[in-house]
């Protein structure tokens, strides 16, 4: 049947014309050369136009594309376009701290002194010993190395530097005087922080960081020294290290095989046992152990000198106009006076409503207690010394904020924040002597122990801290008090070693005894040889038995445990 068509469709005849007509279009469009156009004229082919945008005016931002195979770890290196901006790689900083020359065989050195030196069971000699060999091994190579770089001597011969080592030193000499197993171990601990700052200048990580640097660094300094073992195998060359090999194979291969013939037979174990040493198992972990700490810690002090850790600004407590931190990453705001003033306020009148109340229990003596408190002087002395111990370290950790972000732009600022913290440490004061007098009390009426003395000295420092506070508010400057406070505490544990606390502990309980009041013999005797020369104003039982039993816990020194305390009992 004939196809009928449709009012305003093409029928298949004409579809078919179209479609013929097209495709000799297309023939002809591919035979014509490039650059020719269709009438035979060579005009070039016109391009797409491109947008251009305005001057002035910024270009639109990239469109962003997935990472290139390469940014996930696979395929080549290759740039993902003339822009492509290539991230920074960043080497560890043991990469970037240069080696000096005698670090190897300082921290030998410093290892094996410390492994023959030290004994590790109590005070002594060797630990002085000890300290001195790696003192003077880091300065050695730390001169060298700055010689021979012509750096500023400075870093070496500062004053303050001298002090901390000096300090050092001495803190760790207490061992040689005192037998005091708590009081060496506080001054080990203080020697190890003098010793961290004495190397460290003030950075910008603040007195906490700079106080265990050193310890730190005997950790991080590891890829440091291993680098330095690699410089040094490379420069050796293959020969030597193939000697090594071959000694570590023959030590190996002896350490199985003479075993085994000696249990095989017992002439020649009996050979091998009349040459070898005996070996004391625990002895060499021992001095193993103190050859590490020792070396990593020299290797540690040697690697922040060569590479130091990023100094401190100007100390004090400048501001930006805006009243920002001037560190600006912290984006700290400064508190006005009338924000900081009124919690600083309280105190203030809170402290001085307690030191009247004080002054009068002082002046109403015993009596006034009784009748206030329903209590003796002495319990009344003792309820209240812990609480406040508790408020003047509280106050101590306010005032260090208030000083920290307070506002100083104008002239009126500093004068109230002078005054207020002024007021506030004078009452504290006050309160720290308050707590002092209690303790003492205290202790003259149920007697004297060696931690009630610890926690008076410890009361004591705190007074010193608001002593240099004070100082400090002279021009508003708190960059070295950290550092003024540490070297107070280090202060105060020498002048405990000189007072010898456990002899002062018992010249007080003997002083009550004389009294009339009683006295704890067993208290005496658990103390340490410190207090043996106090006993002889006792009677003759009393000082046999209290002396005695101190002298059966002495044992012998070798000459690495010498000791003068000990020295002077067992005579």
């Amino acid at each position: 049947m004939p196809e009928v068509p449709v009012s305003g469709e093409p029928t298949t005849e004409e579809r078919a014309k179209e479609a013929s007509s097209a495709a000799s279009g297309a023939l002809s469009a591919m035979a014509v050369p490039a650059g020719t156009a269709e009438d035979g004229s060579s005009n070039p082919p016109t391009l797409p136009e491109i947008p251009v945008a305005a001057p002035g005016a910024w270009a639109a931002p990239p469109v962003p594309v997935a990472d290139p195979p390469h940014a996930r770890g696979v395929g080549p290196l290759v740039p993902d376009g003339p822009n492509h901006v290539w991230p920074p790689r960043v080497p560890p900083r043991s990469a970037l701290v240069p080696v000096p020359a005698g670090l190897l065989a300082a921290t030998g050195l410093a290892g094996v002194a410390a492994a023959v030196c030290v004994p590790v069971d109590r005070p002594g000699l060797g630990w002085l010993l000890a300290g001195l060999t790696v003192t003077g091994a880091v300065y050695a190579v730390d001169r060298a190395a700055r010689r021979a770089s012509r750096a500023d001597d400075e870093h070496l011969g500062g004053r303050e530097r001298i002090w901390w080592a000096g300090v050092a030193l001495a803190l760790l000499g207490v061992g040689v005087v005192r037998d005091a197993p708590w009081l060496f171990g506080l001054c080990l601990a203080g020697a190890v922080v003098a010793g961290s700052l004495a190397v460290v200048r003030p950075s910008v990580y603040g007195v906490g960081c700079d106080a265990v640097a050193v310890p730190f660094a005997a950790v991080t300094s590891l890829p440091w020294v291993y680098r330095a073992v690699e410089g040094r195998r490379a420069r050796g060359g293959v020969g030597s290290q193939r000697v090594w090999w071959s000694v570590a194979v023959a030590a190996g291969l002896l350490v199985i095989v003479v075993p085994l013939l000696a249990g095989a037979d017992a002439v020649f174990a009996g050979v091998v046992d009349g040459v070898l040493p005996r070996v004391n198992v625990p002895a060499v972990l021992r001095w193993g152990v103190v050859f590490a700490v020792a070396g990593m810690g020299t290797a540690g002090a040697l690697y922040l000198l060569a590479g130091p850790l990023p100094a401190a600004g100007s100390a004090g407590s400048q501001t930006t106009g805006d009243g920002v931190d001037p560190l600006g990453w912290m984006g700290i705001r400064r508190f006005s006076p009338l924000e900081w003033g009124i919690p600083v306020g309280a105190l203030t009148v809170v402290f001085a409503a307690f030191v009247a109340t004080q002054v009068a229990v002082l002046f109403g003596g015993d009596g006034y207690v009784q009748r206030t408190a329903g209590l003796t002087y002495a319990e009344y002395a003792r309820s209240g010394f812990w609480q406040l111990s508790i408020v003047s370290m509280l106050t101590l950790a306010v005032i260090g904020a208030v000083l920290r972000f307070a506002r100083q732009e104008s002239g009126i600022e500093r004068r109230w924040l002078r005054g207020a913290v002024a007021a506030v440490s004078v009452l504290s004061l006050v309160i720290v002597a308050s707590a002092l007098h209690r303790m003492w009390t205290y202790q003259q009426a149920y007697g004297f122990t060696v931690m009630r003395l610890l926690v008076e000295v410890f009361e004591g420092w705190i007074a010193l801290v608001y002593l240099l506070i004070l100082v400090s508010l002279v021009r508003l400057r708190r960059g070295w008090v950290p550092r003024a406070a540490v070297g107070a505490a280090a202060a105060t544990l020498l002048g405990l070693a000189v007072l010898n606390p456990e002899g002062f502990v018992a010249e007080r309980n003997i002083d009550r005894w004389q009294a009339g009041k009683s006295l704890d013999a067993e208290y005496l005797s658990r103390l340490s040889a410190d207090a043996l020369p106090a006993t002889h104003r006792l009677p003759g039982g009393e000082r046999a038995a209290v002396s005695e039993a101190i002298r059966a816990r002495l044992g012998e020194d070798s000459w690495q445990g010498w000791n003068y305390s000990r020295a002077v009992a067992g005579r």
